[in-house]
């Protein structure tokens, strides 16, 4: 079958057409997407502004124009932590609702990271063994880690690229507010940590994102023009020399680096401080990019139900 799979994230605006069905990887069929930033349009309050409002209503009515255009015969959408943590939510996917038809729901932080781990999982298979699962989002950080298509544990933190960046990053910090910052994201993710740990180290680590991708990419990891079958990794030690001179550079140089698209330019800093002190925090000398992510876990659990209805 064809799906449509709408993906209302911090920072994108996704819809993904794919060809399906039980037993098969989801075959990418189009790709339609739009920066839609909703972390950074947000009031003092928390609140979605009525621009970030109108701007989400207007492409979720694009991406069902595009989905019917293309013979998808039904529609997943979704949103993740700019619409979930908005203090105005309800609201925002109400008036979506009205002016569109189009139901969008609101995944919680751990169904991110859940949902993300059964992605990766089925791309790696069970030779990974045991497999730990990172996510930087625009607004959230996911965390998941098991041994089964299931994780045994799996949470969600604020220190997504584009909310850190809308905190902190409005101007260059300095030397001692960047170590403040540094101090809060280690302190954030180290909280929680044990979760992970408790279970034994793991046999494989994985990262998915856009940011992840990027910092790869800069780190040295093959573009994405040779294919999804490349392995790529994001090594600690490369990351961990690239980032002072990621902190030095204006937007202006950071656009040019390879993997980098020039609206995340302020992004960068936030996101490779954060895949930093993961690595850091868990003894992960590397990551291994993995091309699916969330999207594609969303179609593996509705294709598992169905598969479960026949």
């Amino acid at each position: 079958m064809r799906l449509g799979v709408l993906d209302i994230g911090s920072n994108t605006g996704h819809l993904l057409v794919v060809d399906a069905h039980g037993g098969a990887a989801p075959l990418p069929a189009y790709s339609h997407k739009q920066p839609l930033r909703l972390a950074e349009h947000l009031d003092d309050s928390g609140a979605v502004t009525q621009a970030g409002i109108d701007a989400l209503a207007a492409f979720t009515a694009e991406a069902l124009v595009v989905a019917e255009d293309k013979g998808c015969q039904d529609m997943l959408a979704f949103a993740t932590s700019a619409v979930r943590d908005a203090v105005n939510s309800d609201d925002v996917l109400a008036c979506v609702r009205e002016l569109t038809g189009v139901d969008i729901a609101v995944l919680s932080g751990e169904d991110e990271a859940r949902l993300t781990f059964l992605a990766v999982r089925r791309w790696f298979g069970w030779s990974a063994g045991r497999l730990a699962v990172f996510d930087i989002g625009g607004g959230s950080l996911e965390i998941a880690g098991g041994t089964d298509e299931l994780p045994d544990v799996a949470w969600s933190l604020p220190l997504g690229a584009a909310r850190l960046a809308r905190r902190f990053f409005e101007e260059k910090p300095d030397e001692t507010m960047l170590r403040a910052i540094r101090k809060e994201i280690r302190a954030e993710i180290a909280r929680d940590a044990g979760h992970l740990l408790r279970g034994g180290s793991p046999h494989r680590a994985a990262a998915t994102s856009k940011t992840f991708r990027s910092l790869g990419r800069i780190c040295g990891a093959a573009p994405s023009s040779d294919g999804p079958l490349v392995p790529r990794t994001l090594p600690l030690s490369s990351l961990q020399s690239w980032i002072p001179k990621l902190v030095a550079m204006p937007h202006a140089e950071l656009a040019v680096l390879p993997g980098v698209s020039p609206s995340r330019t302020h992004q960068i800093v936030p996101g490779a401080l954060v895949a930093e002190a993961c690595m850091d925090i868990f003894d992960l000398a590397e990551l291994e990019i993995c091309p699916w992510a969330l999207r594609e876990g969303v179609i593996l659990e509705r294709l598992d139900a169905m598969s479960v209805l026949d």
